[in-house]
């Protein structure tokens, strides 16, 4: 699993990093899982974590860096999917979003629930959704912040392709993904957390 999970890494990522549309806006949306790899990799003994979250951040870390090789706004099969569908945008921003909710929140669940932070399954089911709002707010400040300082590479970075409501509907898209995450793959995770010793069996 871990060597897999390694040569799927480094393989998507050596191939992002070969020229990408643009090397500004590739080490800004590569950066964040590149980050995470080394979070994994530095606490994979102190606190491993279950098979479906690590999978879960491996496709999340495709899809930043997939998004980092051909920009947001020009990834060929996000302009495919807005041709078939006759749209007026690229669309492949919002799968990116909503990765950004449906996938930290079964990092912060599983992190919450072996901390043994709440008593409440409701109560930590809204914090973590919670959480995963101020996340996606934060990236967008982050955007905003990028746009200010970079103009030329404000525009692919941000891949709002003049929609006014660009910076809404991805925190919207986030939530979506968050909840989505916790109705289909709760008792998932808690099987393999029980399996993992982590949780007491019922």
């Amino acid at each position: 699993m871990r060597l897999a999970w390694i040569v799927v890494f480094f393989a998507v990522l050596i191939w992002s990093g070969i020229g990408p549309r643009d090397y500004p806006t590739w080490c800004l949306e590569v950066a964040p899982a590149v980050l995470g790899g080394l979070i994994l990799w530095f606490t994979r003994d102190r606190f491993p974590l279950t098979k479906l979250v690590y999978v879960l951040i491996l496709i999340h870390c495709v899809i930043l860096m997939v998004g980092g090789h051909y920009t947001y706004a020009e990834l060929p099969l996000g302009d495919w999917v807005r041709d078939l569908f006759d749209g007026s945008r690229n669309n492949y921003d919002k799968l990116g979003h909503f990765a950004q909710g449906f996938i930290p929140v079964m990092v912060a669940r599983e992190v919450v629930i072996r901390l043994g932070v709440f008593s409440s399954n409701r109560w930590r089911d809204f914090f973590i959704v919670c959480f995963c709002l101020a996340f996606s707010a934060f990236y967008e400040l982050i955007e905003w912040w990028v746009a200010l300082l970079s103009e030329e590479a404000a525009d692919a970075f941000l891949g709002t392709q003049g929609y006014v409501w660009d910076t809404q509907s991805d925190i919207g898209w986030a939530l979506f993904g968050s909840v989505s995450a916790l109705l289909l793959l709760s008792r998932l995770h808690d099987r393999q957390l029980r399996e993992r010793g982590f949780i007491p069996a019922v």
